[in-house]
């Protein structure tokens, strides 16, 4: 399929002129600007949506768990940016939808053509593909939830440099409160470790069922969504500590969205994917 990346590249140009856009209102606030960049917004978040409804890429498969992750955090733009067109999500949202559509795009490019799927097969997911099916989608809500922390972990850390400078926290970026993004941040934390733990669990189990080589145990994959549990884990004690510095919990969620990238792009075992390719 040597066009297979040019849906891709259809909407991440779409969220790179919203993105384009957001950055010139900064420094030339005009209103015809502003509706521009909603409008890209708005079009590229429809041309992803039919992108996901059509082509239905696996969260087994490295460039589709990203282009899937890419979504919830491209709607929450657009949601935020008609809610609160005075903030500056868009700053904060739009580069990390950018950074996961061009990794899905890069690995899309390099990847080994695709195997034909068997007609016969059902299109509906039975036994180990509807089991494969809820583990992947388990840890994508986790993995949705864990960005927006990341998200809301970026804006506190720059919010907070903006206080502790003594800068105008009125002019230039318009962001939340210290209070509301910390409350945000711990929120999502909340969501993102019940939703890491099933997926993990309900993953060891279909991998001690069909796992032949011991040594499978030990791939990237495994390894990596271990650690990030283990850090999710963490993330709930700061959560819950008494006397935790935000900026602390700030830092260690950052941490924690580059190892779940590091668990997106590393390649699935074959036995709890659910891919009947």
């Amino acid at each position: 399929m040597p066009l297979q990346g040019v849906s891709q590249i259809c909407f991440g140009f779409s969220y790179f002129i919203a993105l384009a856009m957001e950055l010139l209102q900064q420094f030339w606030p005009r209103m015809g600007t502003k509706w521009i960049g909603s409008l890209f917004g708005v079009l590229g978040l429809l041309m992803h949506t039919l992108f996901l409804l059509f082509r239905q890429p696996s969260p087994a498969d490295p460039d589709g768990s990203l282009v899937l992750l890419a979504w919830p955090l491209a709607a929450v733009y657009v949601y935020a940016n008609f809610h609160s067109p005075h903030r500056a999500w868009a700053i904060f949202v739009l580069p990390v939808v950018l950074v996961l559509v061009t990794l899905s795009l890069a690995l899309v490019l390099t990847e080994t053509p695709i195997t034909v799927v068997d007609p016969h097969v059902s299109p509906w997911p039975t036994g180990e593909r509807l089991w494969g099916l809820l583990h992947g989608s388990l840890f994508m809500l986790g993995a949705a939830a864990m960005s927006i922390g990341f998200l809301a972990s970026l804006m506190y850390l720059v919010q907070a440099y903006r206080l502790r400078n003594k800068m105008n926290p009125l002019g230039g970026l318009r962001l939340l409160s210290l209070e509301r993004l910390e409350s945000l941040n711990r929120r999502a934390v909340n969501w993102a470790f019940p939703l890491l733990t099933a997926g993990l669990m309900l993953g060891a189990i279909l991998m001690r069922q069909h796992a032949a080589n011991p040594d499978d145990w030990a791939a990237l994959k495994i390894v990596s969504t271990t650690g990030l549990w283990l850090v999710s884990i963490l993330l709930m004690c700061l959560c819950y500590g008494t006397h935790v510095a935000g900026r602390r919990l700030a830092w260690l969620t950052v941490a924690a969205f580059g190892l779940m990238l590091l668990t997106l792009i590393a390649a699935h075992p074959p036995f709890v994917s659910g891919d009947p390719r």
